[in-house]
């Protein structure tokens, strides 16, 4: 078990990204927030040593994916409308709210590669070490993400 000191340090850095890949992965923020919750209490009670900060961060990012899965295959989850959510985050621009709006409409096979890849800044390889698929195979859903992300949000242009 970690130490407060240990503790508070990586759960402040953390503590961000674990929400915004559970909501990415959920579409919801009170998911979001129980799983970042559930991932931190995780990362305090482990006894596992750490060999580097790029150690912690991959090891944070499998247990929060395991537990979105984890949630997502549950009989208690309850679905609500994406746009409950949405409004409440944050956005410097419409241009951003659209894309936001676009890359969650995604499945979550092409969302999850695209959150890693664009806001996290991981490479092909990482992406397929994290979610345990072929290096092929996230460059292949990336390129359909965006394809499927190019086509909404031209069709969105032309209707305004």
């Amino acid at each position: 078990m970690m130490t407060d000191q240990q503790f508070t340090p990586l759960a402040q850095r953390y503590m961000d990204t674990i929400f915004r890949l559970a909501f990415h992965y959920t579409k919801s923020q009170a998911e979001a927030d129980d799983i970042t919750q559930e991932v931190l209490l995780k990362l305090y009670r482990t006894d596992k040593q750490f060999e580097s900060e790029a150690h912690v961060k991959h090891w944070l990012l499998r247990v929060t994916i395991n537990a979105c899965k984890k949630a997502l295959l549950s009989p208690w989850r309850r679905t609500e409308p994406m746009e409950d959510h949405t409004a409440a985050l944050p956005f410097p621009s419409p241009e951003h709210s659209a894309l936001m709006d676009a890359v969650l409409a995604l499945p979550a096979k092409y969302r999850v590669p695209i959150y890693l890849h664009y806001y996290e800044d991981y490479s092909c390889d990482e992406v397929a070490a994290l979610l345990h698929i072929p290096s092929a195979t996230v460059r292949t859903r990336l390129r359909r993400a965006r394809a499927i992300l190019k086509t909404d949000l031209q069709e969105a242009d032309k209707h305004v």
